[in-house]
């Protein structure tokens, strides 16, 4: 895997962690509805479309970056999210992150600089 690839799998990274936070800026709609009441709430939520457009995206994206990067090596960037996720809600949303969370991941981190780096040998 080049740095590259490993630039692009980070990117895929953050746009679905953005994705998960555009999720949740959709979410209070949904807290009182149901059925087509709901399909309907989100289908007129800019955040929602916009996390599913994202989504759809990052679909064909995933698959370009597959064409390039095998899966077992590709699929370890995915727990980047673990990392991206909380630090987003921290700054989109004020939700605490406690000191042993950070430690999680750090080793998260840690754990796929090993994958990499094994990955390149």
């Amino acid at each position: 895997m080049t740095r590259l690839d490993a630039a692009l799998l980070v990117i895929y990274a953050l746009a679905l962690s953005l994705g998960q936070v555009l999720f949740k800026f959709a979410a209070p709609i949904a807290a009182d509805a149901r059925g087509l009441d709901l399909v309907l709430r989100l289908a007129r939520s800019p955040a929602f479309v916009g996390a599913a457009a994202l989504y759809a995206a990052l679909t064909v994206y995933w698959t370009w970056l597959l064409s390039r990067v095998p899966l077992s090596r590709a699929y370890p960037f995915i727990a980047l999210c673990f990392v991206f996720v909380p630090l987003m809600a921290r700054l989109f949303f004020g939700e605490r992150i406690l000191p042993a969370y950070l430690v999680g991941l750090a080793l998260i981190v840690a754990g796929l600089a090993v994958i990499t780096v094994a990955g390149q040998r």
